[in-house]
Order: C-alpha cells, then structure tokens, then sequence
C-alpha cells in the first residue's frame, strides 16, 4: 500500500509516531521502504553527507532531483518528501517550477523553510503539498543552535505553526527546539509534526540516515547511533587489501575456467 497524507493524518489522531528518516540512494531507500519507514526525506543534507558540500546553501534543485530519482526507484510505499533547496522558492512562480521539478522526478510532497506566505499559497493552488519546517533553518541559520529558548521566541514558532496550518500545509517539520515547545506546538496542529531534535512529543521523528549509521564521525545529542558503519567498514576494506596483498583473493571460488581444448588451442 502507497503511503498518503491521509495515512499520516490517522497516525497522528490515533497517537501512533510516524516514523521518517532520509535517503540519498537507491539501496538505502530499498532498505527503507522494506523495514516501513514511513516518510523518506531526499533532504538539502544530501550536500553535507553524501555530496561533500561545505553546506547545505550549495544544493541545487538538480542535486535533489538526482538523489529523488534513485530514491523512487526503491519505493513502493513510503511517502516521499523532497527538499526544496536554498534559493529555489524566492518567488512564486519560481518555487512552483522547481516543485514541479521535484514531483516529477518521484517526490509526493515538498518541503521549503519558514512562513513564505504568497509562495506557500500560489504552490497550494497549483495543487501541490507542502511541508512546512520551523525551528532551526539550515539553509539560512548556519549556527546550529536550538531555536525557541525564549518566550518571544517560542511564541513566535507558535504563531508561524498556526499561520502555516491555515495557509494549507500538509505537515511541519520542528527542527532543534525545546521539548516543550514541540509538544504544543504538536497539540495545537491538527496536520502531523516531524520532529528533529525537538523531543518526544511530537507525531513523527526524522532523523538523518548517516548519523544513525555512524557512517559520519559527528556525534549528535539529537541522534542516536544504531551501527558502527565507519569502523566495521573500514575493517572490511582493510582485510580485502590485505586479502589481495598476501594473494590470498581472488580464490578458486571466485574465478572461471576454460575447458581443456579451448585452452589447448588457444595456447
């Protein structure tokens, strides 16, 4: 069964957590979408994680849309989120070409940052789904810090949510703010909250699939290590050098052979 908005929305009003993680590629998506995985974000953090950008202002709507591709040929049922990068959406009718661009290459919804009102309207119009995503704005906030610490600041998230809601988005994603602030925000929503460093009470949890991994070295309080991918990869990398070193690969299993008078004559 294909994952909708309306999956979502019933997961949320039945207090079940939705469940969200990135993906860059084919494989992992695969991956995702077999163990149900509930939304998959081909997000900006492709340029940071798998692109080696400094930061995530040197996405490009064709680095999104390339990774959305491979991500689409591994999903039958997830939902799939794709980021629109920085400077993407400035206008209205140049956030509505490049989110044409993302839907057609296998996103189901798009995602933009901060209140853009007449953006956010003229892309609703156009039938198109939105995610909203409040809190800390990688694209324009490079310093990752936890947003909303303050009463006025917490009160103006609050205000955004509730102004983004009526504008016509279908979910927001809460990004590095107080637990407390995501779980009223959360409660005052009726559209489903993805939260990211922004405690347990929000609808969802995304979190990047590199950092869960530990296929990046960083460590993050937002996140939380599953497997040890840098070290055991690294073993298995150095045991094939070795391996090949000692001539100890390839074995007799892993070649082929002529038959006799092939070889005969061709000698």
């Amino acid at each position: 069964m294909k994952k909708d908005l309306s999956y979502l929305l019933a997961k949320k009003q039945n207090h079940q957590k939705i469940v969200a993680l990135t993906a860059y590629d084919y494989p992992t998506a695969l991956l995702e979408d077999k163990t149900g995985v509930d939304i998959i974000f081909v997000g900006d953090s492709v340029g940071t994680n798998i692109l080696g950008y400094d930061s995530e202002q040197e996405v490009t709507v064709d680095d999104i849309a390339h990774h959305l591709k491979a991500v689409r040929r591994g999903v039958s049922q997830a939902y799939i989120l794709g980021d629109l990068p920085y400077n993407s959406y400035e206008t209205p009718e140049q956030a509505l070409d490049n989110a044409k661009k993302l839907l057609a290459h296998g996103a189901d919804i798009v995602k933009l940052e901060g209140v853009r009102e007449k953006v956010i309207k003229h892309l609703i119009d156009h039938d198109i789904k939105v995610c909203g995503h409040l809190g800390l704005l990688p694209q324009t906030q490079q310093q990752k810090r936890v947003q909303g610490k303050t009463f006025e600041q917490a009160k103006t998230i609050i205000e955004d949510a509730i102004a983004l809601e009526k504008l016509g988005i279908s979910m927001l994603v809460l990004e590095l703010i107080p637990e407390e602030l995501g779980q009223i925000v959360t409660e005052k929503l009726s559209i489903p909250t993805i939260g990211i460093g922004s405690g347990r009470f929000t609808d969802g949890q995304v979190l990047i699939v590199n950092d869960i991994l530990g296929i990046t070295p960083r460590k993050l309080k937002l996140a939380k290590t599953y497997q040890d991918y840098q070290t055991l990869t690294a073993q298995a990398i150095q045991k094939y050098k070795e391996d090949v070193e000692q001539n100890l690969f390839p074995t007799e299993e892993n070649v082929w052979h002529m038959a006799e008078e092939e070889l005969k004559h061709l000698r």
